[in-house]
C-alpha cells in the first residue's frame, strides 16, 4: 500500500509541475536485475524513477544526511530505500544492494553521488562500477535534462510547467573486476558508464566527460547505426 500510494502521489505531483517527454522507454528491461545510471542534476529525478519504472523492485540509495529530514525517513520507509555514506565505505549499505540485485531489483543510481550545481556532468565516484562488475547485472544509461535545480525553482517561481526530456540508451554490461589494478579497472568502467550518459545529453550540458575520447567513440558508433 505505501509503495503505491507514493507512486500514486508522485505521478500526481509531475503531472502538475512538468512536461515529460521519454525517448527509449523500450530500452528499459521489462523484468531481470539492472542498474539505471543517470546524470543527476536535481531533486526532481528521485521523483521520475519512481514515475518511469513501471516495477514495484526498485533500489534507492539516498545520501545519509537526509535520514535527519522527517519526510525522507517516510519516503524511504515506503519505497524500501537504503541509506548510505557517499563520502566513506558504507560496505552495510553495499551489501544490502548486492543481495538485491541478485533477487532481480532495479538499481536506479546517479554515479556522480550529488546533485550537480552547474546542470552539467561532474567527476563520477567509482561506486557504480563498483556495483555493475560486482553484480554482472545489464546497464542502462539514461540522460536526464530539464531538472537542474535552478531552472526548476526559476519556472515555478513564474509558475511555469517544467519540460523534461529523458532519453535511455540502450544496456551494455561491464565485465567482472579482475584481481590486479583493480583502481584503474574502476576508473575505466566509471569513465565508460559516464561517457554513455554523456552521449544522451545535449553538448552544453556533458561537463567534465565533453571532451572524453571514450565519449567521441561512442557518438561516433551513434551516428554510423543512423
Amino acid at each position: 500500500m505505501g509503495f503505491r500510494f507514493v507512486r500514486y502521489l508522485v505521478r500526481v505531483i509531475l503531472a502538475l509541475i512538468a512536461r515529460v517527454e521519454i525517448i527509449g522507454l523500450e530500452n528499459l528491461p521489462a523484468q531481470g536485475a539492472y542498474l539505471a545510471t543517470g546524470n543527476h542534476a536535481g531533486r526532481l529525478e528521485v521523483l521520475l524513477i519512481y514515475s518511469i519504472i513501471e516495477r514495484t523492485d526498485i533500489i534507492l540509495m539516498i545520501a545519509e544526511k537526509y535520514r535527519k529530514s522527517a519526510i525522507w525517513r517516510w519516503f524511504a520507509r515506503r519505497v524500501d530505500g537504503i541509506f548510505i555514506d557517499r563520502y566513506n565505505a558504507d560496505l552495510s549499505a553495499l551489501r544490502q544492494v548486492l543481495r538485491r540485485l541478485e533477487q532481480g531489483g532495479v538499481l536506479a543510481m546517479a554515479p556522480e553521488g550529488t546533485r550537480s550545481t552547474t546542470g552539467t556532468l561532474q567527476p563520477a565516484q567509482p561506486g557504480a562500477a563498483y556495483l555493475a562488475a560486482k553484480s554482472g547485472v545489464p546497464v542502462v544509461p539514461v540522460g536526464v535534462i530539464g531538472t537542474w535545480d535552478q531552472e526548476v525553482v526559476q519556472n515555478l517561481k513564474k509558475l511555469k510547467r517544467i519540460k523534461v526530456t529523458l532519453r535511455i540508451g540502450q544496456a551494455y554490461s561491464l565485465p567482472p573486476l579482475k584481481n590486479q589494478d583493480r583502481q584503474s579497472q574502476l576508473q575505466q568502467y566509471t569513465e565508460e558508464i559516464m561517457c554513455q550518459i554523456a552521449a544522451l545529453l545535449p553538448a552544453e550540458r556533458r561537463g567534465y566527460y565533453a571532451e572524453h575520447p571514450r565519449l567521441f567513440e561512442i557518438l561516433k558508433m551513434k551516428n554510423n547505426s543512423t
